[in-house]
């Protein structure tokens, strides 16, 4: 299970130019313990209740902190819950907090503090993107629908310490679900006080996690976490400090780590080739797909047989072999390998012989249903522009699909790459003002549901807007029925349905190669780095 993630921004980055083989380690890094780390994105926000991205759920993840924390078999651990009882029919939780944490300000953290920043995030006037994976505690479906009031959400504090959760339906996976940073508690006083302007900034955020985060603007490309001597198991964090750096480009993130200058990079797709029997190299494999998806409000991409031939035309492992670093083609939106369903893979469950013929490379069967499309559209000439985040990878993605749709349609085809920054994508995209895209969705937690939620009709997350109702049937039915064996066979069916209709286009499954400083244990990654417990030797 991976937690805090969302639309990514592009894991692996390529193209180093030069032969590359040595192995950096950070110079008088273990004495100070201090460690110099890279990410290939911006942090878009701090702010629990509007945060999207993968970069800003791994600050979060590591300077705020939940009921529960996942553990390095991303298995949910008790965090600020010191206890939790359960009522006979599963759908009352009962958690005692513990009563020595404390938010950056000084103040204590409570159980209001968690009832405020639920309701917070499931109130439609914070236009959460969010809001939808509270559904199933009490009310929040009607609460984002706008049919009843937030503060009728099931989440009550019954004492300062006392924290009471009431469910409409068990939810099998609902303690994963609280190590999500969007379940963590929000400093009422420090939000109502910076308002719109809460957690754009380290200086207007409020922390509770094992390390507190300073130096970040809201647009500057470094930052640092300093040790939390408040955090109540300071005595278990070892880090002095962890100093961050945007770093976007593959070569450039090597010669710093060769440098001494960073204790981490992600490597190219060459450079993984050339450093594999190095010490210090690492295969990270995330629950995520890279995928594309198209803009179906546009009267040209609500054709089905027009997404379908896209799809045909795309030689998914060819372009996996370009990634290098991990990534493996990517045949279902549903991330392989997470979820196992009496044996099998959930993913080999949710396929047939259409799906498969969909998501494959035929190239001439692409051809002629591209044309088929074409004519129905009464277009002679398919043009849009493709969207994707500024990193290496993203751009490598844009490029390739550029060139696969091209060679596969010639002159019927126009593509155009543009990549922007994290924050200009994202906003392009859900404001709807774009074509098609490249984006990303990493498992919140290790189940088909947390990808198979995103592309219901009324989810802030189908930017594409792509609907089915058939499919938001299957959805929502899979969050009543009691059976795990009949939730699988409807989640499946939906996926299906999702491959059949090309609501998104899947393209690789996430993973990256990354050199690491040898001298850094106890590490903790399930998605996203987890710090609390790291130190270098």
């Amino acid at each position: 299970m991976n937690k805090g993630k969302s639309l990514l921004a592009g894991a692996a980055v390529l193209f180093s130019g030069a032969l590359l083989t040595a192995c950096g380690q950070s110079k008088g890094a273990s004495e100070k313990q201090v460690l110099n780390w890279m990410t290939s994105a911006e942090i878009i926000t701090m702010d629990p209740s509007k945060a999207t991205d993968a970069t800003s759920f791994t600050q979060m993840e590591n300077t705020m902190e939940g009921l529960y924390q996942l553990d390095k078999d991303n298995q949910a651990k008790e965090a600020l819950a010191t206890k939790a009882a359960q009522s006979k029919d599963g759908l009352t939780w009962t958690f005692d907090l513990r009563k020595d944490g404390k938010w950056s300000n000084g103040q204590a953290v409570t159980a209001k503090d968690f009832v405020y920043s639920w309701q917070r995030t499931v109130n439609p006037k914070t236009a959460s993107q969010y809001s939808y994976i509270f559904s199933g505690i009490k009310n929040a479906d009607a609460i984002v629908a706008g049919k009843k009031a937030p503060s009728s959400l099931g989440v009550k504090a019954l004492g300062k310490y006392k924290l009471q959760v009431k469910l409409d339906h068990k939810l099998p996976y609902f303690k994963l679900l609280l190590a999500f940073p969007v379940f963590f508690p929000e400093d009422q006083t420090a939000v109502e006080k910076y308002g719109s302007k809460f957690g754009t900034s380290s200086k207007i955020t409020v922390f509770n996690g094992p390390f507190v985060q300073k130096g970040w603007t809201g647009a500057n490309m470094s930052w640092k976490m300093v040790k939390n001597k408040n955090y109540w198991n300071k005595s278990a964090v070892k880090l002095a400090q962890i100093n961050f750096m945007v770093e976007k480009s593959p070569s450039t993130a090597y010669n710093l780590y060769q440098d001494g200058k960073l204790d981490t990079a992600i490597l190219s797709a060459q450079a993984a080739k050339n450093l594999q029997k190095q010490a210090g190299y690492v295969i990270r494999k995330n629950n995520g797909t890279t995928y594309m998806q198209f803009n179906t409000k546009l009267a040209k991409f609500k054709s089905t047989k027009l997404r379908q031939a896209v799809s045909m035309a795309l030689d998914r492992k060819a372009l996996a072999k370009t990634l290098g670093g991990g990534f493996t083609g990517a045949t279902t939106f549903t991330a392989a390998d997470m979820t196992k369903v009496d044996g099998q893979d959930f993913t080999q469950l949710a396929q047939d012989k259409t799906t498969k013929q969909i998501t494959s490379y035929h190239k001439t069967l692409a051809q002629k249903t591209f044309k088929e499309a074409l004519k129905d559209l009464q277009l002679k000439k398919l043009s849009f522009t493709l969207l994707t985040a500024d990193d290496d990878s993203s751009k490598a993605i844009g490029e390739y699909i550029q060139s696969a749709l091209e060679t596969a349609f010639g002159n019927q085809v126009s593509v155009k790459v543009q990549s922007l920054p994290t924050k200009s994508q994202f906003a392009k995209m859900d404001s709807g003002n774009f074509e098609a895209c490249v984006s990303g969705w990493n498992a919140d937690f290790a189940d088909p549901i947390s990808f198979l939620d995103c592309m219901t009709s009324t989810n802030g997350y189908n930017s594409g807007k792509w609907s089915n109702k058939q499919y938001d049937q299957l959805i929502a039915k899979s969050k009543t029925v009691t059976s795990s064996s009949q939730r699988m066979q409807l989640l499946a069916k939906a996926e299906n349905i999702l491959m059949t209709d090309q609501g998104v286009t899947p393209l690789v499954q996430s993973g990256s190669a990354w050199m690491l400083n040898t001298k850094v244990k106890g590490l903790i990654y399930n998605g996203s780095y987890y710090f609390e417990y790291a130190y270098l030797q």
